[in-house]
């Protein structure tokens, strides 16, 4: 009979043994890098934390206040109305905005001649400054009824429309630009992933009768699983930091109905007594990255099985 053999006791790592395989010369190459990730990432944050503890305009000597901050902006009863539009935002962003690349993606995929100009003209919009493309969507959302987007419509019977003037149709524009803006670089990425899949999943797919609608469900978007999920949570994180649009567009109104989170942020900072609070808007900053990256931390323990299946 054959006996069984013990495994072999895991060797302990002493310090002489980590700098004889290398690890000294490791470190040494990693050093610049924690260094500099150090001074330009983690002393920022450390920074926030510490303002958020305080209360300075960075004009007059700062003042230790401890959780006061955290008090003022949890009680603000305009934080209330900045989430709900920023969760607003992000959900027509994702109704949207998430669809539309990997569509885009998928028929620029299936186009054979002039790829490269298609591919050209979907990233063109990243190219244009952002706030060049919101001034000139600006131009475009002209209430008039000889605006740009009004005269289209009254090609088709359909009234000039108020676009940034009213509370109901405000952040739906917003977000038709940012969709317009941001779609290109996750094309971008979605045909690059393209290129991985394997051809004779598609050429299987044809000989069992598939159109372009089951090769993409049974074939792309399972191949494309981790791409999807990476690209979801950037845009949750990207549209929950919105800024710009509404600020250029209608700087938080009508009525506050695009007033976000960062928005919110920036007028505790810039538009309040002399140099602003920058303790409560840091609190809040604060406040917002705790949750993004809960959030962030939670979804990828959930999706972590489904990603890798």
């Amino acid at each position: 009979m054959s006996t069984l053999q013990r495994p072999a006791a895991p060797t302990r790592r002493s310090p002489v043994s980590w700098v004889r395989r290398g690890g000294l010369s490791t470190l040494l190459f990693m050093l610049p890098l924690l260094v500099i990730f150090g001074v330009f990432s983690w002393k920022p944050i450390v920074e926030a934390v510490v303002m958020s503890l305080q209360k300075t305009n960075l004009v007059s000597p700062a003042a230790f206040v401890g959780l006061d901050n955290y008090v003022r902006v949890l009680s603000d009863p305009q934080l209330g109305q900045a989430v709900l539009n920023t969760v607003y935002f992000a959900l027509l962003a994702l109704l949207f905005g998430y669809p539309v690349p990997l569509v885009v993606a998928v028929l620029m995929s299936e186009v054979k001649r002039m790829r490269g100009l298609y591919s050209a003209l979907a990233y063109l919009p990243v190219v244009v400054p952002p706030v060049v493309a919101v001034l000139l969507w600006k131009v475009f959302y002209n209430a008039d009824p000889n605006g740009p987007f009004n005269t289209v419509l009254s090609w088709v019977g359909i009234p000039p429309q108020p676009w940034l003037q009213s509370a109901a149709s405000a952040m739906p524009s917003l977000v038709l630009e940012a969709t317009w803006a941001g779609a290109g670089g996750t094309i971008i990425i979605y045909l690059a992933a393209l290129t991985a899949v394997n051809p004779d999943l598609y050429d299987a797919a044809e000989i069992d009768g598939a159109g372009i609608w089951k090769k993409v469900r049974h074939v792309t978007l399972p191949q494309l699983r981790p791409v999807l999920l990476i690209t979801f949570i950037l845009q949750i994180i990207g549209t929950a930091q919105v800024f710009l649009e509404p600020f250029l567009f209608t700087n938080g109104g009508p009525a506050n109905s695009t007033t976000t989170v960062l928005l919110l942020i920036y007028r505790y900072a810039f538009q309040n007594s002399l140099g602003g609070n920058y303790g409560a808007a840091t609190a809040l900053s604060v406040l917002l990255a705790v949750f993004l990256a809960g959030f962030s931390l939670l979804y990828f323990r959930l999706t972590r099985s489904w990603s890798s299946e």
